[in-house]
């Protein structure tokens, strides 16, 4: 998606070659008609493969999954990272591990995810496919299939993508880095 990449080389940092903020248009600061059009390039992907729900973790993947519910016109369910003192049904669970923030737990309450629908994971990030197969693990263990992946940007130089498509995910990110040299990012198709 060239607009995110044009976003990505104007606003992105990256700090020492490692690691790729994104606060000022994507997950601090929400740059609203960059999420719309983000929104409608994930529908269009996903567009025949009848999701009937979305699926993504609290907190940043929560405006992404939101513009492609939309266009979708599918209910977005979003996996606590704490479980609130309000939950006290049911709750599918699993442990992530998150480079920057250690473990947590996610959770999703059991009224919110159905068996037996077919569901679009989004994320904002893709690196070593944690926050992903948490996802996933989420989905199958309601009894659900998960019909895709949708990422807005994967550092494909991790081994986060072939994880999922060695699991039988499908996988369409928007923007994908190749590597990040002397603080910036090359992506994929340069």
């Amino acid at each position: 998606m060239e607009l995110l990449k044009q976003r990505i080389r104007e606003e992105g940092i990256v700090l020492n070659n490692r690691v790729l903020k994104v606060d000022g248009f994507l997950n601090h600061q929400i740059d609203p008609q960059l999420f719309k059009s983000i929104g409608k390039e994930i529908a269009d992907r996903y567009r025949d493969a009848g999701v009937q729900r979305i699926v993504t973790i609290e907190a940043s993947g929560i405006a992404l999954a939101l513009m492609a519910a939309l266009e979708l016109d599918v209910p977005l369910v979003f996996a606590r990272k704490k479980k609130s003192i309000l939950m006290v049904d049911d709750v599918y669970h699993s442990v992530v591990y998150s480079y920057t923030k250690e473990n947590y737990d996610i959770t999703i309450s059991k009224k919110f995810l159905p068996a037996g629908e077919k569901v679009l994971i989004i994320d904002d990030f893709l690196a070593s496919g944690e926050a992903a197969m948490g996802l996933a693990k989420l989905v199958k263990d309601a009894g659900d299939e998960v019909v895709g992946m949708a990422i807005a940007i994967e550092k494909s130089f991790q081994p986060g993508r072939e994880r999922l498509e060695n699991a039988g995910f499908r996988v369409e990110s928007l923007v994908r880095i190749k590597e990040f040299k002397d603080n910036k990012c090359v992506f994929i198709e340069d």
